[in-house]
């Protein structure tokens, strides 16, 4: 006669012990994935704030040293790469906008503390603002400026191009086309400012105003108008 193997039910298929091991793992995964996600939020925000900051031109120098503790701090969790990509890559943005305005070397990833996957992506992301920045310059008559600023875009542009990334591991063919759209416009904007400063000289037939035409204002009692 063949000995027949014992039911299941007389016997759970895990004991109750690592079912109860494993609900508490998951629910500590939980807590670290929750308390990533709310530290990733506040790092993008405050990382936004100062690019926001620094294009006004009030940035201090504690407030970025404040941006990077707290970076450091979410980067110490489990996960947080994954669990807050977006908020590292705009935190890594920031700090080299700030860079850029102080016309001081780009930090690098390891002095960021980031992957190479975060920091190339902020790269990429740099391109834009680098662009404001030349509109900015463009918008006070600083065409030198501006063209600062263009050179240093297609500096990037050229960098995000040298690398071949596979998309599973980082979507960096959208930033590279992004990029080139943004160059191109740019460049067009500066060469039309540089012609338009060449057309109308300061000083040149009198201060232009709106359409490159001398402003006009009604002449007083006894005054001829030219």
């Amino acid at each position: 006669m063949t000995r027949r193997s014992p039911s299941t039910a007389d016997r759970p298929v895990l004991p109750l012990a690592e079912v109860t091991r494993l609900t508490e793992d998951l629910a500590r995964q939980v807590r670290e994935r929750d308390g990533v996600a709310l530290a990733g939020r506040e790092l993008r925000r405050h990382a936004q704030a100062l690019m926001r900051r620094v294009h006004a031109n009030a940035a201090e120098p504690p407030e970025v040293r404040a941006l990077a503790e707290e970076a450091g701090r979410l980067l110490r969790e489990p996960g947080a790469e994954e669990g807050a990509f977006d908020a590292l890559q705009e935190y890594v943005e920031a700090r080299l906008l700030w860079s850029v305005t102080r016309e001081e070397p780009l930090p690098l990833a390891r002095e960021l503390g980031v992957s190479s996957v975060v920091y190339l992506s902020g790269i990429g992301d740099l391109v834009g603002e680098v662009r404001r920045l030349a509109l900015d310059a463009l918008s006070r008559g600083e065409i030198g400026r501006a063209e600062g600023s263009l050179r240093l875009m297609e500096e990037l542009f050229h960098l995000l191009l040298s690398f071949d990334v596979p998309r599973s591991l980082l979507p960096l063919k959208p930033k590279q086309d992004s990029a080139r759209a943004l160059l191109e416009r740019t460049r067009s904007e500066v060469v039309l400012a540089r012609v338009m400063a060449r057309a109308h000289p300061p000083g040149v037939g009198g201060a232009p105003g709106r359409g490159g035409e001398r402003s006009k204002r009604p002449a007083a009692r006894g005054e001829t108008v030219p």
